[in-house]
């Protein structure tokens, strides 16, 4: 398996091209944006180890120009940076997984196989709940012609709910599925998000999308992306 690591640090560059080459793998090094996104999209990778702070392109948007040409290679984000929004914006652009430095090998590595035994997933099918258009690739939502504007995190949850349309889901299973995986703090968080998802994509259309259902979670109705 052939595998392109993107690090403008030349010392953890070829400490990565080692320790990948001795778990069995073909390596090439890329040490700019503009170097790794042409390698990125003339070869067909495996997997992609891309670091966040690189010259001339960053990770973020290298990540973002592969999946909008429709390159959809596993990717590894390496960030130094640590809280819940870098994660969101790494992911957010595409990225399959991501770790934060220092790291361990050995986690990397795991986390690689991980990313391998899933193999590569296709483009994300656009969503659709009647006049309601989610598209996941794109990270955009319209209702009928107009575009709705999201952030990250409503438009996460969105879709999450979208996904699993005709279900009844729980807030603690939307926190699990949309927030970083060491969150710890109050479960009716999500209730802020659907509120403003509810402002923004039903109210101003005259429709009832999504549904509460008392003492369990959220209900999205793709039926009714009719009118309420």
């Amino acid at each position: 398996m052939r595998i392109l690591v993107v690090e403008d640090d030349l010392r953890l560059a070829e400490l990565l091209r080692r320790g990948l080459v001795g778990e069995g793998y073909a390596v090439d090094l890329a040490h700019d944006g503009p170097h790794g996104l042409e390698l990125a999209l003339e070869t067909g990778y495996d997997a992609i180890v891309l670091d966040v702070m690189l010259p001339g392109l960053n990770g973020y948007r290298l990540c973002g120009r592969l999946r909008e040409a429709g390159v959809w290679t596993p990717v590894l984000m390496l960030t130094a940076k640590d809280g819940e929004y870098d994660e969101a914006e790494g992911l957010d652009t595409g990225a399959d997984d991501y770790v934060t430095k220092p790291f361990s090998f050995v986690a990397l590595a795991a986390r690689m196989r991980a990313l391998l035994r899933r193999g590569r997933p296709e483009r994300p099918a656009v969503i659709r709940a009647g006049d309601l258009e989610i598209d996941p690739a794109a990270r955009s939502c319209r209702r009928g012609s107009a575009p709705v504007e999201l952030t990250a995190r409503e438009f996460a949850v969105l879709e999450y709910l979208a996904r699993r349309s005709g279900e009844t889901v729980s807030k603690r299973e939307v926190l699990e599925h949309v927030w970083d995986h060491r969150f710890d703090g109050d479960v009716n968080v999500v209730e802020v998000y659907v509120s403003a998802l509810r402002r923004k994509i039903d109210a101003p259309f005259g429709r009832r999308t999504i549904h509460t259902v008392r003492g369990v979670g959220y209900r999205f109705d793709a039926a009714e992306g009719a009118r309420a």
